[in-house]
């Protein structure tokens, strides 16, 4: 075990020094582009003539584009002006950030002091407030960066939450040009979303409640089936006495609790009727038990197939204990290689807060977390 953990250790250690390497230039290349974005917001702010026209065009490609160093840096040297920039649809920082689902530039407004009440009243040249923009779908690029329809939907429903929390209550059921409500958007934009959502979670159910049917049949069998076989006179296990058969007992139990919990979360999610409340909470919630639960049945699974292994063809011989777990070993780490960042995605996504505030406290966290899984992809992708 102990070379086993220094073979990884020299194998992580030799993969991250090329991205170590790459990651430094990224930052040495970020914080040159900052000083000289830096130098020429403070020439322009010297000019006499400085005004609208010098940062409109800039800082709302920049709201465009999700560069959220760029409008800070405009925003710290023309502030008023900055705010006042609109494009041909009417849209000034805020809606952009609103329409492409950039919260950096959106928490901005948690910035602003007073200035932040002219956006719960301000519409574009289609009398859109800024809930009907985020009732609209966010562009392909941005919702492609979650995984799978239901985090995609999921994320959709907390802007919708979020900026319906800022806007006046009159603004939640004001009409636009159209004669549409935010809400009325939100389920025309998001129809399509909403069925990928359902039939990805059905499917997925479907077609894993066999699997883990299959499971719980082996399990429960395995639990009837004494390894070696009973005393013909009492009907005791021979080997109760010995712990690798207490081992196998645990094991197998816990793996047949598991996977039949499994096996109900995935009919309860069938049976939802998949609202799109659903998918804020209660379906990802659903989602991260039925991978934690499936983790630990096969998990659990291994460890009574090795226990068992190991009291019938390993007797006093303890060095074959080293190949069986090895192998053993093989398919759990595959599974945790395909799933471990789902369960992450999942819990970020509906527990980490993006918005307000609160944002602040999770920055390192994420850091972390995104450190881990780089460090495990670059091992399990070998």
């Amino acid at each position: 075990m102990a070379c086993i953990i220094l073979f990884i250790n020299m194998h992580l250690h030799i993969d991250l020094v090329p991205i170590k390497r790459i990651d430094e230039k990224k930052k040495k290349d970020l914080n040159k582009a900052i000083r000289v974005l830096r130098l020429v917001c403070k020439e322009i702010g010297k000019l006499q003539d400085s005004g609208i026209h010098h940062f409109a065009r800039p800082i709302l490609e920049a709201a465009s584009q999700n560069a959220y160093q760029v409008v800070s840096e405009i925003l710290d040297h023309s502030l008023g002006e900055a705010l006042q920039s609109t494009d041909k649809n009417g849209h000034d920082i805020i809606q952009l950030a609103i329409i492409n689902r950039s919260e950096k530039i959106y928490n901005l407004i948690y910035d602003l002091g007073e200035h932040k009440n002219v956006y719960r009243t301000r519409k574009d040249s289609y009398k859109n407030n800024i809930l009907h923009l985020a009732g609209k779908l966010a562009p392909s690029s941005v919702v492609n960066r979650r995984t799978g329809a239901t985090l995609q939907l999921q994320r959709e429903l907390q802007w919708f939450q979020e900026v319906e929390k800022f806007v006046f209550p009159s603004y939640i059921t004001q009409e636009n040009i159209d004669k549409d409500t935010p809400y009325m958007i939100f389920i025309r934009e998001h129809k399509e979303l909403l069925k990928e959502g359902e039939h990805w979670m059905k499917t997925t159910a479907e077609s894993c409640s066999i699997i883990v049917a299959l499971i719980v049949t082996i399990l429960f069998a395995a639990a009837i089936t004494v390894p070696v076989g009973n005393n013909q006179e009492k009907g005791t296990p021979l080997f109760k006495s010995k712990a690798a058969f207490i081992i196998f007992a645990i094991a197998d139990a816990i793996s047949l609790f598991a996977s039949s919990t499994t096996l109900l979360v995935f009919f309860s999610i069938l049976t939802t009727c998949f609202a799109e409340e659903d998918f804020l909470v209660r379906l990802p919630w659903r989602l991260f038990f039925r991978i934690f639960f499936l983790l630990l049945s096969t998990t659990t699974m291994m460890v009574a197939f090795t226990a068992t292994l190991f009291l019938v063809f390993c007797d006093n011989k303890p060095w074959m204990l080293a190949p069986i777990c090895g192998l053993a070993f093989i398919p759990v780490a595959f599974f945790v290689s395909l799933q471990f960042p789902l369960i992450v995605d999942l819990l970020w996504s509906t527990y980490s807060p993006i918005f307000g505030k609160q944002r602040k406290t999770t920055t390192n966290i994420h850091i972390l977390v995104n450190r881990i899984l780089q460090k495990l992809g670059v091992w399990f992708a070998r």
